[in-house]
């Protein structure tokens, strides 16, 4: 579970080391052109590409990655996700600014790409599954602050989380979508007794707990890992964040349904061998 500085460090030591990282995870030793296997992939003096050793092919491994048409290097790169990788409740661009020494827009930019390796995967959620909503925002400073954004969310009882901004409202049309997309058929589906919920028991096992009378635990129907779940993700985005607008929500979203979906293994070599694909 841990993926030590030091380690990174032994791993990556130079932007050569990152370069060539991610042709491996790209291409490892097959060259897309003239698909031989165990080619050999000679770098290009100058340039951030190399030449397959066959049929003399130009490849460019950055092409399609989120390393694409950035001055950065590629060190500053690895080294922001993996600053991402330890941080539990995320990075700040402003944080990543004194880290790296690069201006604020650049580590905005760099930000918002490292959250684009956070996608949530499509496979769905099986077994007991708990499901609720919540909101985000409020009175601020700003005037998007002012309302509430609301969020679907399900947890995997031991397992995996899914959640997405609710951009239709909270209601029945909505919600019952966002179930079925994620959670598969015939599940046991625990909620609240939220009256939007009333029609998941004809695809679902249905049980509730009634908030309103203060049952927040009936046998194993419960609701506590997601609320757990949204506690986790509000507080941090509080602590680190501050203030997200709705635009960009569900990216902020997405990086911490990955979190939780990985806290059990490193981080860090995931994001990095994610960096490496094709976005």
């Amino acid at each position: 579970m841990r993926y030590t500085f030091k380690e990174f460090k032994e791993e990556y030591p130079n932007e050569a080391a990152c370069l060539n990282a991610v042709l491996e995870n790209r291409y490892g030793d097959t060259c897309p052109r003239c698909g031989v296997v165990g080619v050999t992939f000679h770098p290009i003096n100058g340039r951030q590409g190399f030449v397959c050793s066959e049929c003399d092919h130009h490849i460019y491994p950055l092409a399609d990655t989120i390393f694409r048409k950035s001055s950065t290097s590629l060190e500053s790169w690895f080294h922001a996700i993996y600053l991402f990788s330890v941080a539990k409740n995320g990075v700040s661009a402003k944080e990543l600014e004194r880290h790296l020494g690069v201006t604020y827009k650049t580590a905005w930019r760099m930000c918002k790409q490292i959250r684009l390796l956070m996608q949530q995967e499509s496979d769905k959620l099986t077994g007991t599954v708990e499901v609720d909503e919540t909101y985000y925002g409020g009175k601020g400073t700003r005037n998007w602050q002012n309302e509430k954004t609301p969020i679907y969310g399900v947890t995997e009882r031991g397992g995996q989380a899914k959640a997405v901004v609710a951009h239709g409202g909270v209601n029945a049309t909505t919600a019952i979508p966002f179930l079925k997309s994620r959670v598969e058929l015939g599940s046991k589906v625990m909620s609240d007794e939220s009256r939007i919920y009333n029609r998941v028991k004809r695809d679902y096992t249905h049980a509730f707990v009634t908030h309103s009378k203060e049952q927040y635990v009936d046998g194993d129907i419960h609701t506590n890992s997601i609320e757990g779940f949204w506690g986790n993700m509000k507080n941090a985005i509080s602590g680190t964040y501050h203030c997200v607008s709705p635009k960009y929500l569900q990216s902020y979203v997405n990086e911490f349904v990955f979190r939780y979906n990985y806290r059990a293994v490193a981080v860090g070599p995931v994001l990095l061998e994610r960096a490496g694909k094709r976005i």
